[in-house]
């Protein structure tokens, strides 16, 4: 997974101080707010989808352990986890790479379409960098290998469902590097091929520096005084206006215009 980086912001004796920076919330933004604290009460709805059966039923007896998660459907090929995500409209999916019929790649891609809030974990015993950077296109949120032991699944649902994009750490390198070298190869030549991005406000490019260095978005309100619920509305607008999917494609995006770099 990406570190989090930044400052952290220094606790201030005087309370009034804190208080006075943080933005005053109207009633719309508190009613938000108590929605999504509703939300979180309810169970996450998860969605497995791998053409092993073993491999599928190892994981609903794992996460039926858990009082927060709940089951809401299974399937054992591409197309059937597209048809059962437009129905089910499963929180998050974990998704085998490589099924029958419909490839997790493109299941992937169309789930966005049924379920566009469904944030989708590709778990494959594939270490391929092309399978990773095709899964971060098609719009995953997670890409963690199968060797995972089982009882860190529930705990890597519940981190994507609150916000965080999940890299094996094998992976997580890999990455890095190919962000590295894409931010390398982005000539002038080339930037000048390229779709210019809708302009964002300066909050949302604060925003969006903050999610390239991998914070999630408890830690960005803290960053920036503003409410929980002020930031997920930010990282919407952010992949609304970019056309993106995913955090992740975001910081791919962070990489191309030279908002981070990486050594």
């Amino acid at each position: 997974m990406f570190p989090e980086g930044g400052n952290e912001v220094s606790a201030m004796s005087d309370r009034s101080m804190t208080a006075a920076r943080r933005p005053e919330k109207g009633p719309e933004e508190d009613a938000a707010e108590v929605g999504e604290e509703e939300k979180r009460l309810e169970p996450i709805r998860v969605l497995i989808a791998d053409d092993h059966a073993l491999f599928r039923r190892g994981l609903e007896m794992v996460l039926e352990e858990e009082d927060d998660i709940d089951l809401v459907g299974q399937a054992s090929d591409g197309a059937e986890a597209v048809a059962v995500a437009g129905e089910a409209l499963p929180d998050v999916v974990l998704m085998d790479i490589r099924m029958p019929k419909t490839s997790g790649i493109e299941a992937c891609r169309t789930t966005k379409e049924v379920a566009p809030s469904a944030k989708i974990v590709m778990l494959t015993i594939s270490d391929e960098e092309e399978d990773l950077f095709e899964a971060i296109r098609a719009g995953a949120s997670g890409y963690l290998l199968k060797d995972i032991p089982l009882d860190e699944v529930a705990e890597a649902v519940r981190a994507v469902q609150g916000g965080q994009s999940l890299i094996n750490p094998s992976m997580a390198g890999k990455l890095l590097t190919e962000f590295a070298t894409l931010a390398k190869r982005d000539t002038e030549e080339e930037r000048a091929q390229h779709v210019a991005a809708p302009k964002l406000t300066e909050r949302e490019m604060e925003v969006l520096k903050l999610v390239a260095r991998g914070m999630n978005n408890r830690d960005i309100a803290k960053e920036l005084f503003i409410s929980e619920n002020t930031v997920k509305n930010h990282v919407r607008n952010i992949l609304e206006k970019l056309q993106i999917h995913s955090r992740m494609e975001a910081v791919m995006i962070a990489v191309r215009e030279k908002l981070i770099e990486f050594s």
